[in-house]
């Protein structure tokens, strides 16, 4: 059951989005974060969308919908990294592609998070989910890990995981549910008695599908993860001392590959899998709103939905398009992609003591912006080392949803390491093409002039369809130069100049920014 909004509580707590909110009034903070979930899965957002999805739907029409919102990423690992830290992943070594479940981690345990910032303002802190951010495990013959895991130790503690940036507690998988250990962490600990599946015959026999060989506890179910990660939220939310605020960062595995409805979701869709698992992931986000709900603390709570990427080839998308359904709704490409498919994306935010419901923005927005968001709502002024690439969005929580020219350019990322900047209404891809060896089935060849570079107005031409790069010089100058200026000054805001991590030049398609 969804609760209703309360108009009168709104109108009067609007006024303390200022000093005075962070006294007794800090608000309780939940991010729930979908996996592989499209623009086009959510039917607030998709008119035609076969899926059904209610309880999203109402969190969207009682509190703000952002239509013009973006991963910095196309892919999962560094729209994680961009979300707790504010800043982009390519300014770590992580160029291109995602980490795999027993990858090294790749947050600096020295660099403060999302997490970390809220913990010093005395909230208790939960990351409950898919982690696929990489921790630190031993071995078994004091070696570097196998890609297969079969030399990590199980009894020893993973290192430099979810505990070491910021968070109080953890539950979770390493990575995505295809990938070893196929497991479950509590702190820094694998959960259970394990068995190590050699081939892809044994992990049938273990009963995964879709998985990579490697070490499986016993009694672990793939169709079961999903709601366990809510039940888990769920209890530990229970558990908080009311009079402390908490922050839960909720990564789910759905409705990513193997794509697993739990067996009462199976067909709900009267579509593909996909479909179901769509089904389940709204439901499994109602339960957290009811119990909000039932603990009466949803009017204090700030709840943020959104996606980590767009929606993948694995959703079958001829077979979903030919029912009538369109995961990328009509925008080009998909996961993986630089075209907008691939990372624009639903973001949804309720917070009934905050914000009035029923509000719609266009504002530009990228997924590393909640970290100086949740700063501005303390007013607080970031280190310059901190959050390099988040910029509040606070001025559209109290109401303001006017063009902001501070934002400046939000840079986008495609599985294979190219870029794109979006400024205003401009759209610079610095690729002749998606970035990406995906493809969306109904995407027909770009109509225009083929280059090196593509430029599209986003305003007058959201699908991507005529490249404007001949016809717009000084336009493709201006944003180049502030490609470059990006990368060269370690921040797309404003401050002291930062290094990356690992120097620019090193990818071969910045030849391209000058």
């Amino acid at each position: 059951m969804i609760y209703k909004f309360k108009p009168l509580i709104c109108l009067c707590s609007l006024m303390m989005i200022t000093s005075h909110f962070i006294g007794q009034n800090k608000p309780n903070i939940i991010y729930i974060l979908a996996d592989d979930l499209g623009y086009g899965d959510i039917s607030s957002y998709n008119p035609e969308s076969k899926i059904k999805t209610p309880n999203i739907d109402a969190l969207a029409s009682e509190g703000i919908k952002f239509t013009d919102a973006h991963t910095n990423s196309s892919v999962c690992t560094p729209t994680r990294y961009g979300i707790l830290t504010g800043r982009y992943a390519w300014r770590t070594h992580l160029k291109k592609g995602v980490l795999g479940g027993h990858s090294n981690h790749l947050i600096d345990i020295e660099r403060q998070t999302v997490a970390g910032y809220l913990k010093e303002k005395g909230y208790a802190t939960a990351c409950i989910g898919k982690w696929h951010l990489g921790m630190d495990w031993s071995t078994t013959d004091g070696k570097p890990y196998k890609r297969n895991g079969s030399n990590i130790d199980l009894n020893k503690a993973v290192k430099n995981g979810p505990l070491d940036v910021g968070f109080d507690y953890f539950y979770g998988i390493a990575g995505s549910l295809n990938m070893n250990p196929h497991a479950y962490l509590e702190q820094d600990k694998l959960q259970g008695n394990f068995v190590y599946a050699k081939t892809y015959k044994d992990l049938d026999s273990l009963g995964l599908v879709g998985a990579k060989p490697g070490w499986v506890e016993k009694g672990f179910k793939q169709n079961d993860v999903l709601r366990t990660l809510t039940h888990k939220t769920i209890d530990w939310i229970k558990n908080q001392d009311e009079s402390k605020p908490f922050f839960v960062y909720l990564p789910l595995n759905a409705p990513h590959s193997p794509i697993v409805p739990a067996p009462q979701f199976e067909g709900k869709s009267k579509l593909l899998p996909h479909g179901d698992f769509c089904v389940e992931v709204d439901y499994r986000v109602g339960e957290i709103v009811k119990a909000l709900k039932d603990l009466d603390i949803e009017d204090n709570t700030i709840l943020i939905f959104t996606s980590d990427n767009g929606a993948s080839p694995k959703t079958e998308f001829k077979k979903m398009q030919d029912l009538g359904h369109y995961s990328s709704y009509k925008y080009r490409g998909l996961k993986g992609s630089i075209y907008e498919a691939g990372h624009r994306v639903p973001f949804v935010v309720q917070w009934p003591n905050g914000i009035k419901s029923s509000m719609e923005s266009d504002r530009l927005l990228c997924t590393t912006d909640l970290f100086a968001t949740v700063a501005d709502l303390f007013e607080d002024k970031l280190p310059d080392y901190t959050a390099e690439d988040s910029y509040s969005f606070k001025s559209v929580l109290k109401g303001n949803n006017e063009r902001d020219d501070v934002r400046g350019g939000v840079v986008q990322h495609s599985d294979k390491g190219f870029f794109a900047l979006r400024v205003g209404k401009w759209k610079l891809i610095f690729t002749h093409d998606a970035g990406s060896n995906r493809k969306d089935p109904k995407d027909k060849p770009i109509i225009g002039n083929p280059a090196d570079l593509q430029l599209f107005d986003m305003e007058n031409d959201p699908y991507e369809t005529n490249n404007l790069q001949a016809n717009k010089p000084k336009v493709v100058l201006r944003l180049k130069q502030l490609m470059k200026q990006y990368v060269i000054d370690g921040r797309s805001t404003k401050g002291k100049v930062q290094k990356n991590d690992v120097f620019p030049g090193e990818w071969e398609q910045t030849r391209l920014f000058e």
